[in-house]
């Protein structure tokens, strides 16, 4: 059976997950992420994507990403791979696979899950235990975005923009939010609908989406479909 493309609509975030094959790491020097940066930045440039945040673990990596055209997040994601996959496998004498089979990424609810998922990449060095603070990890773009260090590449979301009126005022806005934990509820969501490539967002942004792309976005409620009356209420009033 095909598998079917992947959700994607210009204009609206992404959240993107690409891992190591069996888990096992695709870094090992500060050289490995320089490049990948430098390649994440040229792919974006060239394929039309906004990046608003990333990190990079170990053995993967997260990127907060809008693509300005249908297929942008997938021409850049197949371009980083490749070059990356040439540059690791020759800088450590090695052939094959380096990555985990295909990214994985959801549709983000830009109003409910933006700031969400700003901060969920950037505390994963905070949850596996790698540093106490995001500030003390130099391969996320925390310092970029709470802490106002240069880097040309990340575009600040609407949402982002929104925390203040100039960038001192963002930046100290942005770092109150790191004072309260993500709810595990939140955090949840943002795993599940990652990994099962899921949209992450309301129920009637979900609802909207699906409308819009004529496909499920979500798993089946239980107990049958009950938002199809509901959506178009909602709708009439838009």
């Amino acid at each position: 059976m095909a598998r079917l493309p992947r959700f994607s609509i210009p204009g609206q975030p992404q959240h993107v997950i690409v891992r190591g094959n069996n888990r096992e790491p695709i870094f090992y020097s500060d050289a490995d992420y320089l490049f990948y940066l430098e390649k994440l930045q040229q792919a974006c440039e060239k394929h039309n994507c906004d990046l608003h945040a990333y990190v990079l673990m170990t053995n993967h990596v997260h990127l907060m990403i809008t693509p300005n055209t249908d297929n942008g997040i997938s021409k850049a994601m197949q371009m980083i791979g490749r070059y990356y996959v040439q540059y690791f496998n020759h800088s450590y004498k090695r052939t094959g696979t380096l990555w985990e089979g295909r990214y994985k990424a959801t549709l983000i609810d830009s109003e409910a899950y933006a700031l969400s998922c700003y901060r969920y990449i950037e505390l994963n060095p905070v949850r596996a235990d790698m540093v106490s603070h995001p500030a003390e990890y130099p391969w996320s773009s925390y310092r970029c975005n709470a802490l106002g260090k240069a880097c040309d590449f990340i575009k600040p979301h609407l949402l982002y923009q929104q925390l203040g009126r100039n960038n001192v005022d963002r930046a100290k806005a942005y770092q109150a939010l790191f004072e309260d934990r993500i709810p595990d509820k939140t955090l949840d969501e943002i795993r599940e609908a990652t990994n099962k490539a899921w949209v992450l967002g309301s129920d009637y942004f979900k609802e909207k989406i699906q409308a819009q792309l004529k496909r499920p976005v979500a798993p089946r409620k239980r107990g049958g479909d009950h938002s199809s009356a509901d959506f178009k209420k909602k709708s009439n009033r838009v």
